[in-house]
């Protein structure tokens, strides 16, 4: 989908939050309005009332949507100025605030469809009868302006799109990804627990311990290819140097603080002023450059605690971070080399992506002529690698534009995960410095980049992405061997022992239970490989195959099967 479907589609679903306020105006007149906009994966709207939404009010509430879309009221926009705009809204005062809160002399726009105004920028389709395909999905608490200090409001949550084969699509993916919702998946695999003794820092448990320590053994050897070296840097580090950062003027909202012998301390969010230190720890020279220095950093960060969602939104978490140091010729080069690295790893995974270029924000550090250049040279290295992109306007790092990349998963949702900063700024501030060609001291140039983003959230991304089937190479548990007599015990820890002492995870099955409750046992466990052994196969020395999705691989020698599952590990190749 190019920008100018994906405006559209916001447009649309724009007119439907307006849809939505509509008809809740119509069955509940005392409900005052809040804001209603169009997100990536369709609208809400919130609103103030006494009465407590239910699914079936929900079914009442769209079946009013429906109505006001046949009509096919006309949607006009107009302006007024603020003393009329406040009285329009005389009755609306979360709309009143909102005026007010607007800048002297800026217009103040609403937009009209039969007996509903309301106060908004914009843009909207001409008529409602556009707007046919939609679903209301939820409805849940959310404070006013995200501020737990404001009224909790109600919010229902939609999904609209310009045809109902594409609503149909949408609403059997989110069938498909209850199913596959790695907090479900997490429990029953043993990978991961949450407690409320610590909300929003996980419990790793031993097979989610296999499952991350596989990821970063991964991910060390990706980057010993690629010219990375390693460092670790401290988990608290002291104010001055989070206000050098910058981080101490914009993002000390999301850091956790502590005072450490009268001198205030930060539990650090990010890596990147570690890193600074480190390439100041001595002196460099042009022929060092580019270095790139990886970091597999604990970060925590204080997100709201509604916010919190199993692995995707956590406290505390493991960035798969690197900073590489580099010199301005070497800029473009150096993004096409990490590029060409998250394509090695996403299309492991059998991900797919798109690229988002976010430009400056409002809230940024350094000159605009800067920044204009960083973005030309982040266009120019992926347009070099015959890459598409969307462009995010505004949305970039305070300290430099970003190359995002979304990955689409097995069942088509989109997950942004990897991310390549361009700074000039942190390397200015931190006045970083290398001896050039010439022998006069340079600024070096400093891309952030993750592949993973978070181990942690990359888990549960491909846990869903798997629906915790994993890969081979992935699995906790990659062998479960089931004898099937007291003489085929025996012969099953032999199978279990030569297959541990080849590097494959394995257990024998010694429990009392018939053969086809054990098989079926393993399977809901994901488990890839299960190897009947029985009085025959001990005396032939031999293996009877299943695999996790029900299939017989027939029977082979123990050493076939060893040959054939120690391949496909270290091929990591992706067994269904």
């Amino acid at each position: 989908m190019d920008q100018t479907e994906l405006n559209e589609l916001r447009t649309l679903r724009h007119s439907a939050s307006h849809i939505l306020a509509q008809a809740v105006k119509r069955l509940y007149p005392d409900a005052r309005l809040a804001i209603g906009p169009a997100i990536d994966t369709g609208f809400y709207y919130d609103f103030d009332t006494e009465t407590t939404f239910t699914t079936e009010d929900l079914d009442s509430i769209e079946a009013e949507m429906k109505k006001i879309v046949k009509e096919n009221l006309r949607i006009e926009r107009f302006t007024l100025p603020r003393d009329e705009a406040k009285k329009l809204m005389a009755d609306e005062p979360y709309k009143l605030e909102l005026i007010d809160g607007l800048d002297e002399g800026e217009e103040i726009s609403f937009y009209k469809q039969g007996e509903f105004t309301d106060l908004c920028a914009g843009p909207h389709v001409a008529y409602t009868k556009k707007v046919k395909a939609f679903k209301l999905l939820s409805v849940t608490g959310a404070y006013w302006r995200g501020d737990s200090n404001n009224k909790m409001l109600q919010r229902i949550y939609g999904t609209a799109f310009a045809s109902k084969e594409e609503l149909d699509e949408y609403l059997n993916m989110l069938e498909e990804a209850k199913k596959r919702d790695h907090r479900k998946l997490g429990k029953e695999l043993g990978l991961f627990m949450m407690t409320d003794d610590g909300p929003g820092f996980p419990f790793f448990l031993p097979n989610g311990m296999v499952l991350k320590n596989t990821l970063i053994d991964y991910w060390r050897e990706v980057h010993k290819r690629y010219g990375y070296v390693e460092i670790s840097s401290p988990v608290i580090l002291n104010r001055r140097l989070w206000e050098r950062s910058g981080h101490w003027g914009h993002y000390k909202q999301n850091m956790y603080t502590t005072k450490i012998d009268d001198e205030d301390f930060a539990i650090k969010p990010m890596n990147c002023p570690g890193g600074m230190l480190v390439y100041m720890n001595e002196p460099h020279s042009y022929r060092d450059l580019p270095l790139r220095a990886g970091e597999l950093g604990l970060v925590h960060r204080h997100e709201l605690s509604g916010a919190l969602h199993g692995l995707f939104r956590v406290r505390c978490f493991t960035q798969d971070d690197a900073h590489i140091f580099m010199t301005k010729e070497q800029m473009r080069d150096e993004i096409k080399n990490v590029v060409s690295l998250f394509d090695e790893v996403y299309s492991l995974f059998g991900l797919t992506y798109q690229i988002e270029l976010s430009t400056m924000p409002e809230d940024h550090m350094g000159d605009e002529a800067v920044w204009e250049h960083a973005e030309e040279t982040l266009k120019a290295a992926i347009t070099d690698m015959g890459k598409d992109y969307i462009l995010n306007e505004g949305d970039g790092a305070f300290y430099g534009p970003k190359l995002d990349f979304h990955l689409r998963d097995s069942i088509g949702r989109t997950w942004q995960c990897g991310t390549i900063q361009l700074d000039f700024q942190l390397p200015e501030r931190f006045e970083l410095e290398y001896t050039g060609a010439d022998g006069e001291k340079h600024r070096p140039v400093m891309i952030h980049r993750v592949v993973f983003g978070s181990i942690e959230r990359f888990i549960g991304v491909i846990t869903e992405h798997f629906a915790g089937a994993f890969p081979l190479w992935l699995a906790p548990l990659q062998v479960a061997v089931l004898p099937i007599t007291d003489r085929a015990a025996e012969y099953a820890d032999k199978l279990v022992a030569d297959l541990t002492a080849a590097g494959v995870r394995c257990k024998a099955d010694h429990r009392n239970e018939k053969v086809n409750y054990k098989i079926r046992e393993h399977q809901l466990q994901k488990v890839p490989y299960m190897l009947v052994v029985g009085d025959r196969e001990v005396e032939e020395g031999t293996v009877s195959l299943r695999t996790r999705t029900g299939e017989t691989g027939g029977v082979m020698t123990a050493q076939e099967f060893y040959d054939r599952v120690t391949t496909e590990i270290k091929d990591r190749s992706r067994i269904v």
